[in-house]
């Protein structure tokens, strides 16, 4: 373990890191942390025996701010997040995948918003996507951000992934548990997908801590097939296995929302399959959604509808056609939806897109 400290700095934020497989992004991921306006943070690297180079690149970095964790065998996702919460000093604690990045003002709001909301235990961001290369897109993920109470958040997870969240290490505290191994536990170790709603859920549905979002597109999210969520068979077990796990601390929230949360869940690996330009798999899983539950359609009939027209037309068209369509697609729902992020009052400073992959 290399333990770094800068003995003039106080530490509010503790930056989790999980290191795995990831020599072709993780040093974009370190300088977004290391770019961010807001120091006073610390970024913990774990590694979790990475069989690439991405340990030496991560040994490359000379700022006292990182400390560099080793485990002795892999464990997944969930372990490295917990053993970094575990050597936490701040007061809040920030995540961020190694494949992603972020702007350079993200921990500078979530700060201050988390600071004027003592009632919220996870704060979240807008994600703006990028490609696999790095190279942002035109469009964002675009997720109810105040009001969200368990229903919605089983049903559309507004927080999006990994790399949005910033929470309280109180609101940690309050779930935490010992595992099989004698160490404290905060997300499921058992789960290798599913682990982050699994732990916003039990948060939601078991303390007191309310989640709420930043209208800014702080978080960059790449679109990375080699991903986890990239699975898409693996994705949807472990959210019946997340379905289940919640069965025993939220019975009647699973019992009133499990069918509608199921077909949104089959919508959303519909989208995925349409990202990864699987057409039938992507016409498979939005027939399943409005099979069961059709209600969706009346919930969300423009994403739903879109969902549909795309999956249709990769799956009718030539793939170099859809290509075509598709960009034109994406760059009007990306004026559509940076004129409603400006809507909400959100600075041209926070959508200049900072740092450049």
């Amino acid at each position: 373990m290399n333990n770094h400290q800068c003995p003039n700095q106080p530490v509010t934020v503790s930056v989790v890191m999980p290191i795995y497989d990831v020599e072709a992004f993780v040093t974009q991921a370190i300088a977004s942390v290391l770019a961010q306006s807001f120091t006073h943070f610390e970024l913990l690297l774990v590694n979790d025996c990475s069989p690439d180079n991405s340990l030496a690149l991560c040994q490359q970095f000379d700022d006292p701010r990182i400390q560099i964790i080793n485990h002795a065998q892999n464990q997944g996702l969930s372990a490295a997040r917990n053993t970094g919460i575990r050597h936490a000093k701040g007061r809040y604690v920030a995540f961020i995948d190694s494949d992603d990045m972020w702007h350079s003002e993200k921990l500078q709001q979530h700060v201050a918003h988390l600071d004027a909301a003592p009632e919220v235990g996870i704060s979240f961001s807008r994600s703006l996507f990028m490609d696999y290369n790095g190279d942002k897109t035109q469009f964002y993920q675009m997720p109810q951000l105040n009001s969200i109470d368990a229903k919605h958040l089983l049903c559309r997870n507004p927080v999006g992934n990994g790399s949005a969240p910033v929470l309280r290490k109180e609101t940690l505290s309050d779930i935490q548990y010992r595992g099989t191994a004698g160490h404290l536990c905060y997300f499921d170790e058992a789960f290798r997908q599913s682990e982050d709603i699994e732990c916003w859920l039990r948060i939601i549905t078991t303390t007191h801590w309310q989640i709420e979002g930043i209208p800014a597109p702080l978080t960059f999210y790449r679109l990375n097939e080699q991903g986890l969520s990239a699975d898409l068979v693996k994705q949807y077990q472990s959210w019946e296995k997340m379905i289940d796990k919640a069965r025993g601390y939220a019975p009647r929230l699973v019992e009133q929302y499990e069918k509608k949360a199921r077909a949104f869940q089959l919508r959303y690996i519909a989208r995925q399959a349409i990202r990864n330009k699987n057409g039938q798999q992507a016409v498979k899983h939005l027939h399943q959604a409005l099979m069961t539950c059709p209600s969706i359609l009346q919930a969300e009939t423009g994403r739903t509808l879109a969902t549909m027209a795309a999956a249709y037309s990769l799956k009718l068209l030539p793939l170099s056609i859809y290509n075509q369509v598709e960009s034109a697609a994406q760059s009007l729902l990306g004026r559509i939806q940076g004129a409603l992020i400006s809507k909400d009052g959100v600075s041209d400073n926070l959508l200049k897109h900072k740092p450049n992959a």
